[in-house]
């Protein structure tokens, strides 16, 4: 019996011509559709080795850089709007239900998505067009390489330059080069005046920021700031053959010296909510440094500090005696420590080694479920593809990263507390000797004071550059990067407060942000290798080569 098709159903091709024909027809509207697909997606994801575009007038300087700003708003806008929205579905659970379409909203349309999205966008557009638009208006005058897009010849049939082009005929136009080619051509021929890249991304990066609400712009500042004082650090080390042994754990080292510094003594140098990851990352009681502020600074005891360490359960009878007696003579106007004794420091335990093996497995504990993800989430989100060749090797890799960073942690929180006690330990021992003692003649007063000078505060932090050997060596820097902002911030208000800086007001974030940007775009314009790999693929999409 014969099939007969309804109005709506297909045709079959009835001859081996026509299904091929049909085949070949399938086959071009795949290929077609896959071309969209991939159009839309260089839309929003740069693919590598784009060329370097070229331009030739103010103009079309203007355009290149008006798409490029228009195209670096939307995908800052994307990366903003979805943080938003991770972060909302994530404390969603806490909020009642009638509230959840508005904090998505929020979340997606708020003025934070807009404001990164007009800061990134602005920084794009500006940026493109000045580095595009300067070596037109200053050209340069002996380029290093010749364009093989100009004339070998010049008109009175002599080089340019006096050098020839390999593959380049005298007297004849230049061969047609492949994209890749022009492109490096092309990058050669922009590298030759750095002031360009400098200047492009300072007076971008200073305007930019502009866009961002205040609390945001010292944060942001600082971090390009950093990564400016990375790179440039980079390229001239490699170009005067300097390199400093171990030099992200000296970084590391100096800067957690001024941080710990700030916590223990000046809490007021420090971000509220850095000082809170401080003290949640130490697990111990805020009151202990509470009481030792006002101990170490004006010699002074805080009662209702110490009465809530007194009330704990867990004081040991040694540890709850001690304190007692610190409460009594402060009430009695007797001499008090200038410091925080071991018994309020860990009031749990007498002995301070107990404390410390303690400590450390409580630190590694908490912060390993942290770090784990750190180590898991970054490679399931932009490199599934080594997740799905090798898994069994993927898990083996996070597990160790995750069990060497919380080791990390639990190192950096022990060795403070260990300079803590030795240094007070040591200083009572050695004022418990009688004067007649030969230890106490041999070691002069002022070397046994000096154990309770302010600036012996600074050592805890800097000997937890230790704890950095125990992480991975590539990792090392992006710690090093991470606390080196806050350490100079730590220092800068520090600085102020004694007068050595003067008060920047207003202005401060914007400077900062345009002399770390303008280092940024010179080294990523002409040395791009020797930024970190993040900071050159996050600006290899937002700039693109030009």
């Amino acid at each position: 019996m014969d099939r007969v098709n309804s109005p709506g159903a297909q045709s079959v091709p009835s001859t081996p011509l026509d299904q091929a024909m049909a085949s070949f027809e399938n086959l071009v509207a795949l290929a077609n559709y896959q071309e969209r697909i991939k159009g839309a997606r260089k839309i929003i994801w740069r693919d590598r080795g784009q060329p370097v575009v070229d331009l030739r007038t103010l103009r079309e300087c203007l355009e290149h850089a008006g798409r490029g700003g228009l195209r670096s708003a939307m995908l800052a806008f994307n990366i903003r709007a979805s943080f938003n929205l991770v972060l909302t579905l994530i404390k969603m659970r806490r909020v009642p239900r009638a509230r959840w379409f508005a904090l998505v909203r929020e979340a997606i349309f708020g003025a934070d998505s807009f404001r990164f999205a007009a800061m990134l966008g602005t920084f794009a557009a500006l940026y493109k067009f000045l580095i595009n638009a300067l070596p037109i208006k200053f050209p340069v005058i002996r380029p290093s390489l010749p364009s093989p897009f100009e004339d070998a010849v010049s008109e009175d049939g002599g080089t340019d330059s006096g050098l020839t082009t390999p593959g380049i005929v005298r007297g004849r136009h230049p061969p047609r080069l492949s994209l890749s080619a022009h492109a490096r051509v092309e990058l050669v021929r922009k590298r030759t005046r750095r002031w360009h890249s400098a200047l492009a991304g300072a007076l971008s990066g200073g305007l930019a920021i502009l866009w961002e609400k205040r609390g945001r712009r010292t944060f942001i500042a600082q971090q390009v700031f950093v990564r400016g004082l990375q790179g440039t650090y980079n390229a001239y080390s490699e170009k005067w053959g300097v390199t400093i042994p171990y030099g992200a754990v000296i970084v590391f080292s100096l800067a957690c010296g001024q941080i710990m510094y700030g916590f223990f003594l000046r809490p007021d140098t420090l971000p509220p909510s850095y000082n809170k990851w401080i003290l949640a990352a130490s697990r111990a009681n805020a009151d202990v440094f509470k009481v030792n502020v006002d101990l170490v600074q004006r010699n002074t005891l805080d009662f209702a500090a110490l009465d809530r360490l007194i009330a704990r359960p867990d004081v040991t009878l040694t540890n709850l005696a001690a304190l007692r007696s610190l409460r009594d003579r402060a009430l009695a106007g007797l001499p008090i420590p200038r410091y925080a004794p071991c018994s309020v420091l860990h009031p749990e335990t007498t002995l301070c080694r107990t404390s410390l093996f303690l400590r450390f497995f409580e630190v590694a504990r908490w912060m390993f479920p942290i770090y784990s993800a750190l180590h898991v989430l970054p490679t399931l989100l932009f490199r599934f593809r080594v997740v799905r060749a090798d898994p069994a090797g993927f898990v083996a890799r996070a597990g160790t990263g995750g069990l060497r960073s919380s080791a990390f942690l639990g190192a950096f929180v022990i060795i403070c507390q260990s300079v803590f006690c030795v240094k007070h330990d040591l200083y009572e021992r050695l004022m418990a000797l009688p004067p007649s003692a030969l230890l106490r003649r041999l070691i002069p007063q002022a070397l046994i004071d000096a154990l309770l000078h302010k600036m012996t505060w600074w050592l805890p932090g800097f000997l937890t550059g230790l704890a950095l050997l125990i992480e991975d060596r590539r990792r090392r820097a992006e710690l090093a990067m991470y606390v080196l902002p806050k350490g100079l911030e730590s220092l800068w208000i520090a600085a102020r407060g004694r007068g050595y800086v003067v008060h920047t007001g207003n202005w401060g974030e914007g400077v900062l942000a345009a002399v770390g940007m303008g280092m940024v775009m010179t080294i990523y314009q002409n040395d791009p290798h020797h930024l970190s790999g993040l900071v050159r693929r996050v600006l290899y999409q937002f700039i693109g080569p030009n």
